[in-house]
């Protein structure tokens, strides 16, 4: 095992996969001469050259539509988009024409392509820049949607989403790049579509996924002091969801705590929570809680943004309702 960066597990992936397959390349916004914005990207330029790390204007459509058209004919391209808010601006690409292109084609053509880019809140970045899109995606049919909390997952995932012959959507964080972990020296996947079980525990199930399930990990150490163990469950896919690992977990528990970073309407929790109650309800002791973001805009004030967000504390607090302690 070794110790990488978030941000260097992400580049060994993407390095590893266009050493073994010349048809993958990278484009994207400073991807090349700058090295990535957040430096993901440094030193392929060097390595792989102008044809294969391309950069591209700050026009987002435009070349999520380039790639599109390039995975339809046999190339199978990673779009970085600086951050997923500027992607908003590609959703037409990413929607209508990559999630729909097999079924609309009736299987004349795919679209094996992964969207990739920094996601949800990063501090005092405001309402425009601070948005959580797994939801957003995952709402639709024909894509794929991964999140990683660390860096194993990074790389192992981003593999896969590689080699996957479907559009992925790939949600990273800015302020995850720099996080350490250990990965393996040799090469490994992580298959889409699998939880993983982070902590074990046996009174509440805590599901959560990207880097909010930090806050988890910090309100399972403090519950555990006070003798509730808590089982924290990481989706890292968010489509395919692996409802089986939630439901296996909540039949031990008896309990279910859904943490998530974005806003609570239409929102992952929601659909982990009506699954729960679909396929263990009678197992559950206690309503499914959820804590989220607040319903609304997010803000620029940093005592707004700690009311906004959710945290350890309020994590805390709803799992002893729901453990009744």
């Amino acid at each position: 095992m070794k110790t990488v960066q978030f941000r260097e597990a992400l580049r060994e992936a993407m390095s590893e996969e266009m050493r073994s397959d010349e048809r993958v390349f990278l484009m994207g916004e400073e991807v090349a001469e700058y090295n990535g914005a957040y430096k993901v990207s440094q030193g392929m330029l060097d390595e792989f050259g102008p044809k294969r790390i391309i950069d591209t204007p700050i026009a987002e459509l435009g070349f999520a539509g380039i790639g599109v058209g390039a995975a339809m004919n046999g190339l199978r391209p990673i779009v970085e988009f600086m951050t997923w808010n500027f992607a908003i601006l590609a959703a037409d690409q990413i929607i209508n024409s990559a999630a729909k292109m097999l079924q609309m084609s009736g299987g004349q053509y795919g679209c094996p392509i992964v969207f990739r880019g920094g996601n949800g809140t990063a501090g005092q970045l405001a309402a425009t820049h601070s948005q959580s899109f797994e939801a957003f995606y995952a709402h639709v049919p024909g894509l794929k949607v991964i999140t990683p909390s660390n860096p194993y997952d990074a790389k192992g995932l981003l593999k896969a989403a590689i080699r996957d012959e479907d559009p992925v959507v790939f949600l990273e964080s800015e302020k995850m790049y720099g996080d350490k972990g250990e990965i393996p020296e040799n090469e490994y996947i992580v298959p889409i579509g699998i939880a993983d079980i982070k902590r074990s525990g046996s009174d509440v199930t805590i599901v959560s996924f990207g880097k909010i399930i930090k806050e988890a990990y910090k309100a399972a150490e403090e519950l555990s002091k006070d003798g509730i163990e808590c089982e924290i469950i990481d989706l890292r896919t968010i489509r395919p969801i692996d409802y089986n690992t939630v439901v296996e977990s909540v039949k031990k528990t008896n309990r279910c705590v859904v943490l998530e970073e974005s806003w609570p309407i239409a929102s992952i929790s929601s659909e982990i929570a009506y699954h729960v109650q679909r396929y263990a309800f009678d197992h559950l002791d206690a309503p499914v809680q959820r804590i989220t973001q607040s319903d609304t805009p997010f803000a620029f004030s940093p005592p707004l943004i700690e009311e906004a967000s959710p945290n350890a504390a309020r994590l805390i607090q709803a799992v002893k309702e729901v453990a009744y302690a």
